[in-house]
């Protein structure tokens, strides 16, 4: 069986990146170079900032990447927004109910896209 637990995203700046990352995932780098710097969250995923020039095949451009991250409830959401707005993050989508629960969505510097959710009680 394979097991999803790393995710690279290819990075215009990977120490810019980190800057940022480190305030969204609440965690230091384990690793932090000029072209790549990596992640371990607590759950055991891996998320790799990799420098986009670097990677191989090369990407068409950064960005184009969602990163979902489930919240335990609305006020949750809320105030994430709140705070990830406050870094000055590119608001996509206001928060809202979908079908699927109540979320918003943001963009880092590189085009991928951070959405917070709280499923909803009766997902569609």
């Amino acid at each position: 069986m394979r097991i999803l637990n790393y995710i690279l995203l290819a990075v215009r700046n990977p120490r810019e990146s980190v800057k940022l990352y480190k305030q969204l995932l609440g965690c230091e780098p384990v690793e932090n170079s000029e072209t790549f710097a990596l992640f371990v969250l607590p759950s055991g995923l891996k998320i790799g900032l990799w420098l986009a020039s670097d990677v191989e095949p090369k990407p068409a451009a950064p960005g184009g990447v969602e990163i979902a991250f489930s919240e335990p409830s609305r006020e949750a959401v809320l105030r994430t927004y709140e705070e990830w707005k406050a870094l000055g993050l590119e608001v996509l989508q206001e928060p809202k109910d979908m079908p699927f629960g109540f979320t918003f969505v943001v963009q880092d510097a590189d085009g991928h896209r951070l959405r917070p959710f709280v499923l909803a009680a009766k997902p569609r």
